[in-house]
């Protein structure tokens, strides 16, 4: 049993209050008894609001069920199916012209374009790295990933490799002569960097003595003008840091003395509670508000092991320049440079309740309420840090929460409603809290400007989610036919107009210098290569961040935003009548990815149901066994893929949906987890902690959840995971316990 604490009718579970009580509400002026008054409030007046948004999805999802039984496959008549949607709500209304004014937006957000982490809170050295990837060493990402090729001797395992480290150097020169040309001749000719009267000199290896293409890119140095350990210069709005040392194995070999090339990578980390952790109870909850207050504290330490060696693993500390000419916001000479990603906070969803604390009429309290109350609760820890604290977060006084899954314009509405509540519960300036949208649900997609519009105040990110917005539209159209297989999602219709309207949109609502414009995760962290070559389509659609799951990959992908301008392309597509193309875009985006003529060979369908069975398999073992939220899961073909409930979604969904249209049959899927369990088995067994499913497969909670998944997947809300993984998950702690 759960030990709880009444606090105004509300039973909180007692270490939660204890957390509250001890370490959050003494450093924020908060009295004890007027937070547990006010938090009481809100979720009376707010509970009801939830519940009738959560009503309105699920009468929605029977409305468009019984349209697709009425008129099976592809939609033959798209004026009746707009009329239908307008009809019953799905479609809503949308203000003659939607203007954005949110203010107080960091630099990060609203200036900059560069690359997002997302990783999750519940792990504290995780979540460290993410906060000190905003910089990171363009050559040792170069050195330990696939970029370059093994080929010629140029191994990049055991000890350092001169042959590979010969590869990263070239390579790297050439990546600055696209970013950061010079006046004459090439990076990889300079034998010195010396700055000279706040201007950056450079020697070539002839003797002749040559300077920037534009010498306003050099922003400032380490060090003394003629002998410089870090030379600072700026591209496209973010910055390089060249490092010299002559006395380093890398540098003592380079003839200008470069030791390292350091990009600024992750502007900004969402830092998770939702799809990436396995949070089902108050202990968990603890755990990540933890680390959220550890993080904005500065308080929080990891040891580390590494190479044989160990350290204590801290945030890192801001980056000091000395001022040169191309400085235009320096301080007494000084440019000083945030040394961590900007944060924000993505919060659960309206949909999921957790038994941390039960209401007065003994439910469970929605996920969503408690986060916003004690994530800004802890972010006031950030917003008025002590002067002597010069480690902090927002330097704009503003907390950043993402929400996830929101279906409509009402529930962004209701988001908002939800901060302001919190904000005047702490006295705390109305739209001090920003808002994340996250474009992951097929209706949110279709009214996209309207939800904008709802936060015209708060909006500071919108972006898109490929995988639940799969997810989505499988279930939403889960009764039209059977969909094409999830190779082909990316090259329907709707999936095209889905990005391109998302950006359209965030331009047309005035996003431009206000707000981040963002695109979906690289899903494989190993494939690197193909990462740089395939992922530059982010910034060249208009988008200023896009997600990566390493930082690692933050580094590299940092690459694009010096390769392309957005701000310019951004600029250059608002001369265009985007508002003409958005509307133009809906009927796309409303076509039904169902297969025309579904005539796959076995082995087609066979591949397909083993993909998605192992793919289930790989997550849910690790999330209900281990509580394990987010990890790289090997698929059938043991290439390391990012999983979260996401992915799940999409398989699950996707069985189920072939499962109704006959494709496959239950026995065949039956098989076919079974199969897939001894692969997933073997997979993991080198894991000490990993618990096999097979021979025992009904004695394993993992599998049965994996059953559950697929087998309840028409009656899961929107197709959504959370219900069942929560509840096996809690299964397998009371067998702990």
């Amino acid at each position: 049993m759960t030990l709880r604490t009444n606090c105004n009718g509300l039973q909180v579970a007692s270490s939660l209050y204890r957390f509250l009580e001890d370490k959050v509400l003494p450093g924020t002026g908060i009295p004890s008894s007027d937070f547990w008054q006010g938090f009481a409030q809100i979720v009376k007046d707010l509970t009801p609001k939830n519940e009738a948004l959560l009503a309105k999805r699920d009468r929605l999802q029977v409305q468009m069920d019984q349209w697709h039984q009425a008129n099976p496959g592809p939609i033959k008549d798209m004026t009746a199916y707009h009329q239908h949607l307008k009809a019953i709500g799905y479609i809503e209304e949308v203000p003659a012209k939607v203007s954005v004014s949110t203010q107080n937006v960091d630099d990060e957000l609203a200036l900059q374009a560069g690359p997002q982490l997302v990783v999750p809170l519940l792990n504290a050295r995780y979540a460290l790295n993410a906060a000190n990837a905003r910089w990171g060493s363009l050559y040792d990402a170069l050195y330990g990933s696939d970029v370059l090729s093994e080929e010629d001797g140029a191994s990049k395992s055991g000890p350092y490799n001169p042959v590979r480290g010969a590869k990263v150097v070239a390579y790297v020169r050439h990546f600055l002569d696209q970013a950061i040309p010079l006046a004459q001749g090439l990076h990889q000719d300079v034998v010195s960097y010396i700055v000279n009267q706040n201007e950056l000199v450079v020697t070539l290896k002839d003797g002749a003595s040559t300077g920037l293409k534009d010498p306003k890119q050099f922003i400032g140095y380490q060090g003394q003008a003629l002998a410089p350990n870090a030379l600072l210069l700026r591209n496209n709005g973010i910055h390089i840091d060249i490092q010299i040392d002559k006395t380093k194995t890398i540098g003592l070999t380079d003839a200008a003395g470069v030791n390292d090339v350091v990009l600024e990578a992750a502007l900004s980390t969402i830092l998770d509670l939702e799809d990436s952790i396995a949070a089902v109870d108050a202990d968990d909850k603890i755990l990540a508000y933890e680390n959220w207050l550890g993080i904005l504290k500065s308080t929080l330490v990891e040891e580390v092991s590494k190479g044989g060696k160990s350290f204590t693993r801290t945030l890192n500390a801001d980056r000091n320049y000395t001022a040169a000419i191309g400085a235009v916001d320096a301080k007494d000479g000084v440019v000083t440079l945030h040394g961590r990603s900007l944060l924000f906070l993505r919060n659960v969803g309206h949909l999921m309740t957790n038994p941390a604390i039960i209401t007065a009429d003994g439910k469970e309290i929605y996920e969503g309420i408690l986060d916003a109350v004690v994530t800004v609760l802890i972010a006031m820890y950030d917003i008025n840090r002590p002067a002597s604290q010069t480690i902090g977060n927002t330097r704009k006084g503003s907390v950043y929460i993402v929400k996830p899954k929101m279906h409509s314009a009402e529930e962004v509405a209701f988001a908002g409603e939800l901060f302001g509540r919190v904000e005047k519960l702490l006295g705390l300036p109305i739209d001090t809290v920003k808002l994340g949208i996250m474009d992951e649900e097929r209706r949110l997609s279709v009214n996209i400007k309207a939800a904008i519009a709802a936060a015209n105040t708060r909006v500071a990110f919108i972006n898109t989610g490929f995988l639940d917005r799969t997810g989505d539209e499988i279930h939403t159209g889960m009764y039209a036919g059977a969909m094409v297989r999830k190779g082909r999602m990316k090259v329907a219709k709707w999936f095209g107009a889905y990005e391109r309207r998302n950006v359209l949109a965030g331009l047309d609502c005035g996003l431009r210098g206000r707000a981040q414009i963002g695109k979906g995760m690289w899903p494989a962290p190993d494939l690197m290569k193909d990462m740089v070559e395939q992922k530059i389509a982010h910034p060249q659609a208009g988008a200023n961040t896009a997600w990566v799951p390493s930082p690692t990959a933050a580094t590299l992908h940092a690459m694009h935003y010096h390769h392309v301008n957005v701000a310019k392309i951004q600029g250059d597509m608002e001369k265009q009548d985007i508002a003409a193309e958005y509307e133009s875009l809906l009927d796309d985006l409303l076509t039904v990815p169902v297969a025309l003529y579904p005539d796959w060979s076995k082995e087609e369908i066979r591949d397909a149901l083993n993909n998605n069975c192992q793919g289930i398999l790989g997550y849910v073992v690790r999330w209900i066994d281990q509580g394990v939220g987010c990890s790289k899961v090997p698929d059938i073909y043991n290439v390391g893929l990012m999983e979260d409930r996401a992915t799940l979604r999409i398989s699950s969904q996707h069985i189920a949906n072939w499962m109704m249209h006959k494709i496959v049959s239950a026995p065949e899927v039956e098989e076919a987890l079974q199969r897939m369990a001894a692969i997933v088995d073997s997979q993991n067994s080198s894991d000490p902690l990993y618990k096999p499913m097979m021979p025992n497969y009904n004695d394993s909670f993992a599998f049965k959840a994996a059953r559950d998944l697929i087998f309840k997947g028409l009656e899961q809300p929107n197709g959504y995971t959370e219900p069942l993984l929560h509840a096996w998950r809690l299964e397998v702690k009371k067998a702990l316990a």
